[in-house]
């Protein structure tokens, strides 16, 4: 039976995306029609955000196209993508090894702060993926990293730090030479981030430090945590806590804002031209990457859905079922 696909999305003003229905196709042979989508010339300029929709589990979605050999760096969240809880998904190490084969880099960006990079290769030692502490970047380590740039470059105040977090945050605060305080009125700062043994007390801290004036800082805004029980309270849950208790909004590092994209792209060393950021939540890992012009990927292996992908504003470029069919694509492209 043949299959049906459409053109959604026409952007040929950038900042007027607008959705709209359009010509519709049958498709006899989907697995050619794919493989003509992913070996287009590249003499072919696209004025718009292309997407087509196969309805088959197999498809894989473009929009534009991707210059894959242009790619010498991909960034990896972890949660979603590389592991569920103490899951390893399919293909992680593959990934990573072709990756390293073809000359490229890669990074793990994550906006879990529970753990130091040091206790996240342990864990991925322990699922059997190779990988060195240089080659994770966790909301922590960006949040400490940026709040040490505010002082040393806008002249804000060094001074005591209270937090709402475990091990990451507080080994990231340490290498940047902040000192920990558990007195709110001590706090010139008040740092949250997930933390997995969470109490009352620390809560109150936290807010009794924003509500005498320590400057609200987040690790990341993620609503929830992928597990294998299912979704969980995330960050971002602790963040608006502490929003409704003080009435103070957070400035927020991690993933979508800019200050994590900055320093992942910085450590990689190249520019966001040559980096795909690969993710399963389009409101933090997609969006944030394509406001910082990087390619990106969307993986159905985490939270978001193929219809949260497909009904963004701006999907993002691929969506692949997991990391084996991205690194298919990456083998097709390659070997072109």
């Amino acid at each position: 039976m043949p299959l049906q696909s459409s053109i959604l999305y026409d952007n040929t003003m950038a900042d007027q995306r607008q959705r709209h229905p359009s010509a519709c196709h049958n498709i006899s042979n989907p697995t050619n029609f794919v493989t003509r989508l992913t070996h287009l010339p590249d003499s072919v300029n696209f004025p718009c955000w292309f997407q087509v929709i196969l309805k088959e589990e197999f498809f894989v979605t473009l929009s534009p196209p991707v210059d894959f050999q242009r790619i010498r760096g991909v960034l990896f969240d972890m949660d979603g993508v590389v592991y569920v809880g103490s899951n390893l998904l399919p293909g992680v190490q593959e990934m990573f090894d072709y990756l390293e084969s073809t000359g490229r880099k890669w990074l793990c960006v994550t906006n879990n702060a529970s753990r130091t990079p040091a206790q996240f290769v342990e864990k991925l030692t322990s699922m059997g993926v190779r990988a060195r502490p240089e080659q994770i970047l966790g909301s922590a380590e960006a949040t400490a990293g940026w709040l040490a740039e505010q002082i040393e470059e806008q002249g804000w105040p060094r001074g005591k730090v209270i937090i709402v977090g475990q091990d990451g945050l507080r080994a990231a605060l340490k290498q940047h030479h902040f000192e920990l305080t558990t007195t709110p009125a001590e706090a010139t700062y008040a740092i949250a981030g997930i933390n997995f043994e969470l109490t009352y007390e620390e809560l109150a801290g936290v807010a009794l430090a924003i509500r005498h004036g320590a400057r609200f800082i987040g690790t990341n805004s993620d609503p929830s945590y992928p597990s294998e029980r299912g979704l969980l309270p995330g960050a971002g849950s602790i963040l608006a806590l502490l929003a409704t208790a003080t009435g103070v909004e957070p400035t927020v590092i991690g993933k979508p804002n800019a200050g994590m994209y900055d320093q992942a792209i910085r450590r990689i060393g190249l520019q966001p031209h040559e980096v795909m950021m690969v993710g399963d939540r389009y409101d933090t890992d997609i969006s944030g990457a394509l406001s910082f012009g990087l390619s990106t990927t969307g993986v159905l292996t985490g939270v978001s859905t193929r219809h949260d992908f497909e009904s963004a504003v701006q999907p993002p470029h691929i969506i692949a079922t997991d990391l084996p069919e991205l690194r298919q694509l990456f083998e097709q492209h390659d070997s072109r």
